[in-house]
């Protein structure tokens, strides 16, 4: 039987309504819509009736905030609604994790839950309008507008494929039948290729399958193997002489390396520096092997005091078309694979960087390219879906940047980039050898990304945009985190020989890479559901999988060790000394093919490069410094992205040194991001730092100057941050418009390359990986010439040097190099680095910022906003200010004395001759610029600025003594805090366990209870850490581990602990909902809610934020709070979309009067605020911990176990409370 139930939040907490009826009104300018009401439909099956009706109160709703009905509600004369559903095939987070929480919280079965969501629009709307707002909020690419009927059954019947197709006549097609053959299969491949292909398979003297012929195109797709790269350079046509000199430098060291006879090509070029400063002896530590995972480098790291041997790997990844077409799954996609190429090389990966290209999501909506998503909605989504998956996985976001430019209206830019680090010891790396086994691990195979490598390759037109929704593949960030927790366990990375993710091309790429002969058995393969066939099981991009070759002796115990963390993992292949690769399902062969036509990459390809004479991009000079300044202010590509930056969790791990943004108003950008290198349990000052560089107006006009100055910023923002020039690293994004045959265009990648490759000659630096994406152009526009320069390096926690401006009265130095065709002169750069280092280490320069796009006066701008300082400048033309001077440093400190400019102010303004503006002015026109798209300061709450009465408790003990006691960690499927909690713990003097619930079977769920609740007995603590449990879904959080809980073993064990054993629990961000929501806090006891009971909800602002809050002790009377005194004020990370906590009057008046409220948020001033600067989430009374009534468990929204040494060094505060070691006194 099917259950229907619809769940609909009450009107005062209908945030996502809310916000929907502001999108419709401001991006559609339809003013007829005067509500939106949501109501979330859930159908369910296979289950009892009880097991439905218990999941509805505690899994489908929360009653403090939801109604609940079992028919939809009639809608009003002037209401029309529709229904929204995903397509078949398309993961849906929230229907998969209802079910994963019913089934924890009534084992058995795992029942099957479908969801839709429905829209009810209130107002006089035309059909006209009612048709835009359906086609504006439903993406066909992923979802489709569904009925209102009850369903028979949610099961779905499923034609089983026996084999597939095999393409008879193929061998015997003529070359224009072979060219209508590309068209109908909708082929990356070009004639040549098919061409090719045919005289392969005539030699093997048969017709193909349909799938060799789709693995063939996947394999040498641009995407998989860098065609366009590799395409031979003919001839080279260079007018501009110094272009011309580069090249013939390049052709020099090219023969004298002896590449000669190599194919001369855009990969030669981008490669060359390597290879050259290599054999010159420079790039000493670069980690070369077979596997080619991601860049690598073997750094030294302190850990413990002790120096090891460690490698530290990065890589920059783009999914431009999947976030064109699907931007929440394509953005959540790109950063997913981003981390698995260092993932792969067995690396925790714990740093990232989201770099994006755009056009002007404030344009109408009517002013969008036909077949094209709005700007807006590509912008909004792409970021919620990148920001989803980092803030689940539990990966800390330093830097977001985007870029905005019209020609990026032609095919988004969607680039993820990241940093991981391993012990040395822990990576083993050989060539797989006959009897090896295989084995796939992870995530299940779907429809999802069939097709994705090769229409990434592709250009697009309205027509083929059409076609291409199954390209796009389907994020599951709690699946991946489970990878990662697996490849951060030594034992089982010493298993690994090799190691592939699956991105691009899926099985036949993924794991035909690892060996030249392989046997891969696709019946083998998990799958989301029946009916796929071998293609389609072949060439799917499913993601959250991996690939590993084991010794045939090793699988049993790998195995155990995928189980242990959770993870699906089945043998799939084994490696032959045949170098052939072949593929069966249901007993027959449908792939057999060699090793050397498969690594052909089709047939040669030739072509001509022409580069045009290079323009110099020169901005126009304001007439007036007020007015420029206000202009800076203004401009999209200058203003405040702090409310974009806000969505990315940025202090998970805790190991953030700056924050993105700093000052004690956080509101000066940092320019790379700097984060401790991740040592699990153990301490490190060593850190990693990234940034980027990247002009696209320059690039428009000369490729050649945007690459090479794309390298200077990079560069200039690393040594601006406090990095050594020592071991920096590079690696680069190029983005073009699809060349074809058109040697402009050709010259375009060409003059890129050429300008980059002079970059790091006279750097002495080199890239050492990158990606490119030949495929930007739509129809007939085309995105600019896209290269991106990421630069990376290492260096100390106490070298990392943050740009606001510090102190009144200290000197502003602009420190420039030379110029020599519109470039900085090498050496004049490279001595002007080496001083800016000197001055920032002596401690003669306290801040340091490097022009970008707004030149000198974005500089002075963003330095005075993070303190609200101002500055008086002198001895500067508004031209110099106004200019481009990358390569160029502006610096603060008390002993500067070259080329000073001014000095920093108490005054809030910034001045030059008669001329000047409050910072605060310019604050504001900066923020308000990306309001409507990127809330930052909307939504503030006016409240009564009460400071609740301070309660101040004796000391506590506990009556049963323990030397060390223990903490328990449970962590489900999306927690992601629990080794900063166990390294907090241990630290504090504790034992600490993690806890892995596993619930991949019934079976598993039963075992996982029985022994959690057996560990309860041994222990004195339970630490609930922070995450997305379930992914926060079905819509809230911390459903999953309430669920969890409310076993009856686990429900009874815990309150045992408590109540017998006088036992402590603790919850931390997630941690703290699932508290909350059981009853423990404020109650002290598992609990069924009510309307009337507390509740952490929604956001006022309608987003996920990440930042410092103060807080303040209000009372003490908890073990955790013991060593605070009430009054004390600590600063905290908080990182959550669902802080809003929410109480009536009465029971915040007895918390209150019992000393159960802890803390408050409160502002600079220590008062309690409903100001969203310092409130984060709109809670009332500011309340941000609580505590039940006997104060030993305990709940907080804030993340106090980010601490360590050297963190937060841009927002100044004391930020250790010390509640770990607090609550291992009260055991002593």
């Amino acid at each position: 039987m099917v259950y229907r139930i619809y769940v609909e939040k009450k009107p005062q907490f209908a945030v996502d309504g809310g916000a929907v009826l502001a999108d419709l009104n401001v991006a559609l300018g339809i003013t007829s819509v005067e509500n939106v009401r949501i109501i979330n439909r859930y159908d369910c099956e296979k289950l009892p009736e009880e097991n439905f009706k218990a999941a509805i109160p505690t899994v489908f709703s929360e009653p403090p905030v939801d109604e609940v009905f079992y028919d939809l509600p009639e809608t009003a004369a002037d209401e029309r609604m529709f229904a929204v559903e995903f397509l078949p095939g398309q993961f849906d987070q929230r229907a998969d994790s209802a079910a994963q929480c019913i089934q924890m919280l009534c084992p058995g079965e795992r029942p099957v839950v479908k969801y839709a969501k429905i829209y009810v629009l209130r107002g006089k709307i035309t059909d006209d309008e009612f048709a835009r707002i359906k086609h504006y909020l439903i993406n066909a690419v992923e979802s489709r507008e569904c009925g209102f009927d009850k369903y028979d059954t949610l099961e779905v019947k499923y034609t089983i494929p026996t084999t597939v197709e095999t393409l008879t006549g193929f061998i015997s097609k003529t070359d224009a039948e072979l060219a209508d053959f590309v068209v109908k299969y909708g082929l990356a491949m070009d004639n040549d290729d098919i061409k090719f292909c045919q005289e392969y398979f005539k030699s093997e003297h048969r017709d193909p399958t349909i799938t060799e012929i789709r693995m063939i195109d996947t394999y040498w797709s641009d995407h998989c193997r860098h065609t366009t790269f590799g395409t031979i350079i003919d001839n080279a046509d260079i007018k501009p002489s110094y272009i011309a000199d580069t090249y013939a430098e390049y052709k020099a060291d090219r023969h004298e390396l002896g590449r000669d006879n190599k194919p001369l090509c855009l990969m030669d070029i981008a490669t060359l520096a390597a290879k050259k400063l290599k054999k010159d002896g420079i790039l000493k530590d670069l980690d070369e092997s077979e596997e080619i995972n991601a860049c690598s480098v073997r750094i030294k790291v302190d850990v413990d005091g002790r120096d090891e041997d460690w490698l530290l790997m990065f890589k920059n990844e783009t999914h431009n078309h999947p976030t064109e077409i699907e931007p929440f799954g394509g953005a959540a996609t790109c950063l997913g694979g981003a981390i698995r190429d260092p993932l792969s090389g067995r690396s925790y990966v714990y740093q990232a960087m989201r770099v994006t290209g755009a056009s002007d999501p404030l344009l109408p909506v009517e002013k969008t390219i036909k077949g094209k998503l709005p700007p807006r909605k590509i912008t909004t989504t792409a970021a919620a879906g990148y920001s989803s998956y980092g803030n689940q996985i539990g990966l800390a976001t330093g830097h977001v940047a985007e870029i905005y430019h019209p020609g990026y209206m032609a095919k988004r830019m969607e680039i993820g980039a990241v940093i991981g680090a391993a012990p040395a010891e822990n990576v083993r790396r050989e060539r797989p050898a006959p009897g090896d086994i295989i084995i796939l691990l992870g995530g299940r195979t779907g429809r999802d990304g069939c097709g994705g490598a090769t229409g990434s390759s592709k250009a697009h037109s309205v027509q083929s945009l059409d076609t291409c929704g199954a390209e796009v593949q389907k994020g599951n960030a709690p699946e991946e985190r489970k990878l990662q927790r697996l490849f951060r366990n030594p034992e089982a990375t010493r298993l690994i020989k090799r190691c592939n993710d699956f991105g691009a091309g899926g099985v036949s790429v993924a794991i035909g890479e690892l060996a030249d002969g392989l046997e891969i058995d696709l019946n083998a393969v998990p799958k989301k559901y029946d009916g796929l066939d071998g293609t389609e099981l072949a060439i799917s991009e499913s993601q959250e999988r991996m690939a590993v070759v084991v010794d045939d002796g090793d699988v049993e115990a790998f195995l155990r060790l995928a189980e242990s963390e959770n993870i699906r993992a089945v043998k799939i292949a084994s490696v032959t000394d045949d170098e052939r690769l072949t593929m069966t399902f249901r007993g027959k062969k449908i792939v057999d093919l060699s090793r050397k036509f498969i690594d052909s990459n089709g047939a040669p390809k030739k072509t001509c490069v022409k580069v045009k004479k290079a323009e110099l991009f020169a901005p126009v000079i304001p007439e007036s410094f007020k007015d420029g300044m206000k202009k800076i202010a203004d401009s999209l590509n200058t203003c405040s992205k702090r409310g974009l930056s806000e969505c990315f969790d940025s202090t998970i791990g805790a190991g953030t040194v700056l924050m993105p943004y700093g000052g004690k108003y956080q509101k000066t950008p940092v320019q790379a991001m700097v984060q401790k290198i991740s040592t699990e349990l153990k301490e490190t000052d060593d850190c990693s730092f990234m940034a980027f560089g990247f002009n696209p107006f320059v690039s428009e006009k000369s490729p050649y100057h945007g690459a090479y100055l794309a390298v200077i910023e990079s560069v200039s923002k690393l040594i601006a941050s406090g990095a050594d020039f020592n071991d920096v690293y590079l690696t680069f994004q190029e983005y073009f418009p699809r060349p074809g045959s058109d040697p402009e265009k050709w010259g375009l990648p060409a003059a890129a390359m050429l300008g980059a490759l002079s970059a790091q000659t006279d750097l002495g630096i080199a890239s050492i990986g990158g990606k490119d994406s030949m495929s930007g152009t739509y129809e007939d526009i085309s995105v600019p010439p896209t290269l991106v320069s990421f630069a990376v390096t290492t260096g100390k926690t106490g070298d990392a040097v943050s740009p606001e401006f510090k102190r009144p009265g200290n000197k502003i130095a602009f420190l420039r190099p030379e110029y020599k065709n519109g470039l900085p002169e090498k050496e004049s750069f490279l001595s002007l680095i080496k001083k800016v280092t000197g001055l920032l280490k002596s401690g003669k320069a306290v801040s340091c910022y490097t022009p970008g796009m707004g030149g000198a006066a974005e500089a002075v701008m963003k330095m005075c906003m993070g303190n609200d300082f101002g500055a008086r400048l002198y001895n500067v033309t508004a031209a110099e200010l106004f200019s481009l001077s990358y390569g160029s440093f502006i610096l603060e400190g008390e002993g500067l004395t070259e080329n000073v400019i001014g000095e920093v102010t108490d005054d809030g303004t910034v001045s030059l001759g008669g001329e000047s503006v409050l910072i605060s002015e310019l604050t504001d026109i900066s923020e308000a610029k990306l309001e409507s798209i990127f809330p930052a300061n909307s939504k503030s709450i006016e409240i009564e600025q009460e400071n609740l009465p301070e309660f101040s408790a004796k000391p506590f003990s506990c009556s049963i003594k323990t030397a060390r006691p223990k903490v328990l960690i449970p962590v489900f499927p999306g927690t992601n805090c629990e080794y900063e909690s166990k390294r907090a713990a241990i630290q504090a003097g504790a034992d600490a366990e993690i806890f892995i619930v596993r619930n991949l079977t019934g079976e598993m769920v039963n075992r996982s209870t029985e022994e959690f609740s057996k560990k309860v007995t041994e222990s004195q603590m339970i630490f609930i850490p922070g995450g997305f449990s379930g992914g926060d879904e079905p819509e809230g959080s911390g459903k999953f581990i309430t669920a969890f809980f409310r076993n009856g073993n686990v429900k009874e064990a815990v309150t045992a602990m408590l109540d017998e054993r006088e036992g402590l629990m603790c919850g931390i961000c997630n941690g703290f909902q699932a508290l909350i929501k059981l009853g423990l806090v404020p109650y002290g006891r598992i609990t069924e809610t009510d309307e009337g009971s507390p509740t952490l909800t929604y956001n006022l602002i309608g987003r996920h934020r990440s930042k410092i809050v103060r807080t303040k002790i209000v009372s003490n009377k908890s073990p955790w709070l013991s060593m605070t005194a009430p009054g004390e004020i600590y600063s905290v990370p908080v990182s959550h979309g669902e802080g809003r906590f929410l109480a009536d009057e009465a029971l915040i008046k007895k918390l209150s009067e019992n000393g159960q409220i802890a803390t408050q948020y409160v502002d600079l001033s220590g008062n309690a605020t409903g100001d969203i600067a310092f409130n984060p989430n709109g809670s009332v009374l500011a309340v941000e911990g609580i505590t039940s009534p006997d104060g030993r468990v305990f709940g907080k929204m804030g993340h106090s176990e980010r601490i360590g040494k050297g963190l937060y060094k841009n927002v100044p505060g004391e930020y250790n409370i010390n509640m770990f070691r607090a609550a291992v006194r009260y055991f002593k």
